[in-house]
């Protein structure tokens, strides 16, 4: 067996309010040879579009390839689902690429985003948000859900086809799902952490689905999805 000592990206997705970056936080103060960033961290333009977002993932796995070069994975939060991630310009130059979908019940993230913000999301913001969580996990398990949600009016660098033809049951076709509604931000944690320790394991034995080469071959039907 091929084994790998490759760096990768990990990328924790999702709709607001579902403890992404409190999170990733914690599992970063946990975990050596990683560095943690949140998406938004340089700023969010008042006008920011699909287009930005598509920009923006592009320079995060610039960044990430930058840390690839140090030995060092980057730990991304933000709200870029697998889709957007595999189809920007710079994905294939990634040794590996793995993302978990950090989700919450539609009443605690209403609950959360009024806590948060008081006063500045009206009812059809925050049924945007709802809505939105609710592509977020159709689109994890299959990739032929409205991927218009995302390919419509996207930055012309972006390059959907390498994924927009693979069935759900592709293997690439893997984001984990980790549902924060019952638990406490250390279980949340330790629930991140063992992921983000699979996946450094998949890419070193030769199991993950994402590693370099991944647009070329698809796994064979059977394979288990790390």
């Amino acid at each position: 067996m091929i084994c790998h000592s490759g760096r990768m990206l990990l990328k924790l997705t999702g709709s607001s309010c579902s403890g992404k970056t409190t999170i990733a936080l914690a599992v970063g103060e946990r975990l050596g040879g990683i560095v943690v960033h949140d998406f938004d961290e340089l700023g969010v333009p008042d006008d920011a579009d699909r287009i930005w977002r598509n920009r923006t993932t592009e320079m995060w796995l610039c960044r990430a390839l930058e840390y690839q070069r140090r030995g060092l994975d980057l730990l991304l939060t933000g709200q870029s689902p697998l889709g957007e991630v595999l189809a920007a310009p710079s994905a294939p130059l990634l040794e590996g690429i793995a993302v978990c979908l950090v989700d919450v019940s539609d009443q605690v993230r209403r609950r959360r985003l009024t806590e948060r913000d008081p006063g500045r999301w009206d009812t059809p913001a925050v049924e945007a948000f709802l809505g939105w969580a609710d592509w977020h996990r159709k689109h994890a398990q299959d990739p032929g859900y409205r991927p218009d949600v995302i390919t419509d009016d996207s930055w012309s660098d972006m390059v959907w086809d390498r994924w927009t033809d693979w069935p759900a049951s592709d293997r690439r076709w893997s984001t984990h799902l980790i549902d924060t509604t019952d638990r406490s931000v250390a279980d949340s944690t330790d629930q991140v952490e063992l992921w983000v320790a699979n996946q450094r394991e998949a890419l070193r034995s030769g199991h993950l689905g994402l590693s370099q080469g991944w647009p070329d071959r698809a796994l064979p039907e059977g394979s288990p999805k790390p």
